[in-house]
């Protein structure tokens, strides 16, 4: 396979995985998606890379709002109420940990996303 097929290879299979999920698999990928950019951001910070930590967790960050925006509160109840105010403690953990250029904080956020991931994965079987 040549260097340039690789990557046309991964998406495909991305892609693929993304169009055949669940609806809780989806939201297993995005907690996935958001680990592992705050893991990258927290490994930034610890180098002093501000533009790098930033970006990852901008990438994050879209993740969450997107989780946020697609909560359907009319079907999900309690639940979706108590999803909401996780999001918005983890904006507001992220705000903090770029400011005080504290990668403990992003590892907060990672530890409840990690704990969600595994809840939405078994409902996903």
């Amino acid at each position: 396979m040549s260097t340039y097929a690789a990557p046309h290879a991964r998406d495909a299979y991305r892609e693929n995985a993304v169009l055949t999920a669940s609806p809780a698999g989806l939201v297993v990928m995005l907690y996935d998606g958001i680990g592992r950019f705050l893991r990258q951001a927290a490994s930034a910070m610890e180098d002093g890379d501000r533009p790098t930590a930033s970006a990852r967790m901008q990438r994050a960050e879209a993740i969450i709002s997107e989780l946020q925006v697609t909560l359907d509160h009319d079907r999900g109840g309690e639940i979706s109420g108590r999803l909401a105010e996780i999001y918005g403690f983890w904006r507001r953990h992220l705000d903090a940990a770029r400011l005080e250029q504290d990668p403990v904080k992003l590892r907060h956020v990672i530890a409840q996303a990690a704990e969600l991931r595994g809840a939405f994965a078994a409902i996903s079987g």
